[in-house]
């Protein structure tokens, strides 16, 4: 019978490759995620204290930026202070709210990209219904449940692996996922409901991500006979499209090292992979909504210009 004892403890056994580096890597972490936390912050500022950015696609960009601070902060903190610290390790009860964090967050910003998809949808093909539909109090209807909706998808993700009985304690990561975790089941059997409950969950991103992808498709097939629209199109969707293959991209690499890694691939490689969805995507971002949407650049060349004086 499986040797099954009480986890209370996780070792994060991602960082044995990290020991001659540290110290280095310690420094471009910090400074990664201040740079996360003054460029995400600043958009949130500027939305929320300039009357005239209190439009849909600027308050779910402000929702989006938010999400980004929310799923950084699930692992930067965390991942800095084992930087530091000797050894490596997560209480159990940590550990499955890191794993609710790392997943909720990325379910969250592929729903926030569906529901900006069906903004710029009605802007651009249905602008004399725009602002009926989107309204504030259903903007704000749609941000809350872009977020709720993910994080209660992925709670009960997480509840269903707290009912496995664990043979290991060594998790083979930089931060606890649920996958990582049900791998550690005694016995696989008890794992088929979370197998199927995670495919369902895939099924329906995997949706969120077609919708997002058939819409951009249409206001292409719509924008190309209108130079009016097309210039719209410019100017609102591609900062959006380039957010969306940012995201995907990072988060398919994840996905590939996680139930495709093997023991022949280097260590610091898969781990940086594993991370590319913390990194790219939350500094990107705003930087990509900041300069290319025309008021967020002239508000904050003009920020910029008021401090310089």
């Amino acid at each position: 019978m499986a040797n099954v004892s009480v986890i209370t403890v996780f070792v994060l056994s991602g960082f044995n490759e990290t020991v001659n580096h540290r110290s280095v890597i310690f420094f471009l972490s910090l400074l990664c995620y201040c740079t996360i936390l003054l460029v995400n912050v600043s958009l949130i500022v500027i939305i929320i204290l300039d009357n005239s950015l209190h439009e849909p696609m600027y308050i779910l960009l402000c929702v989006f930026c938010m999400n980004g601070l929310y799923g950084t902060t699930g692992f930067y903190p965390k991942f800095l202070w084992d930087l530091l610290s000797p050894v490596q390790v997560i209480s159990y009860s940590g550990c499955l709210v890191q794993a609710l964090v790392m997943y909720s967050f990325a379910c969250s910003d592929l729903s926030i990209l569906a529901v900006m998809a069906y903004d710029r949808y009605l802007a651009i093909c249905r602008p004399l219904e725009y602002h009926s539909v989107m309204s504030k109090n259903r903007v704000t209807k749609l941000a809350f449940f872009s977020w709720f909706t993910p994080f209660c998808i992925v709670t009960t993700n997480i509840y269903l692996t707290s009912r496995v009985k664990l043979c290991s304690s060594h998790v083979d990561r930089l931060f606890c996922v649920n996958w990582s975790i049900v791998q550690l089941a005694c016995f696989p059997e008890e794992t088929a409901i979370n197998g199927i409950f995670g495919n369902i969950t895939i099924i329906i991103y995997v949706l969120h991500g077609l919708f997002i992808v058939w819409s951009y498709l249409y206001l292409i097939k719509t924008c190309i006979s209108s130079l009016e629209n097309r210039a719209k199109f410019m100017q609102t969707c591609v900062p959006h499209l380039t957010s969306l293959f940012t995201f995907s991209f990072t988060v398919l690499f994840d996905v590939m090292t996680l139930r495709l890694a093997s023991k022949d691939f280097p260590e610091m490689l898969q781990n940086f992979m594993s991370i590319e969805f913390l990194i790219i995507p939350p500094i990107v971002n705003p930087f990509i909504y900041g300069f290319k949407l025309t008021k967020m650049r002239n508000k904050i060349l003009r920020l910029v210009i008021f401090k310089s004086k």
